[in-house]
């Protein structure tokens, strides 16, 4: 099964502004946001078949996107909220 789009911006749409603001002024941010990309792109590899890997590797890359999202959301929400 293909993966469907996993951009940030994609997910969160609501909160395009501040993704946009913290990836230009939060270095921490950004350093969540290019692993989370990285990640993304890695797993649609594998689901194209591009790059083998094992479903356990699959699984792990989605929780490492899953958490990293998370993490971003978290320091979103308190952006949005200062």
């Amino acid at each position: 099964m293909l993966e469907e789009h996993h951009d940030l911006v994609h997910e969160l749409p609501e909160h395009k502004e501040a993704i946009h603001t913290l990836k230009t002024a939060d270095a921490h941010f950004k350093k969540l946001f290019d692993e989370y990309e990285d990640v993304t792109k890695e797993i649609l590899r594998i689901e194209k078949e591009i790059e083998a890997a094992s479903d356990e590797r699959l699984e792990d890359l989605k929780k490492t996107r899953l958490s990293l999202k998370d993490e971003m959301l978290e320091i979103i929400v308190k952006t949005e909220a200062a």
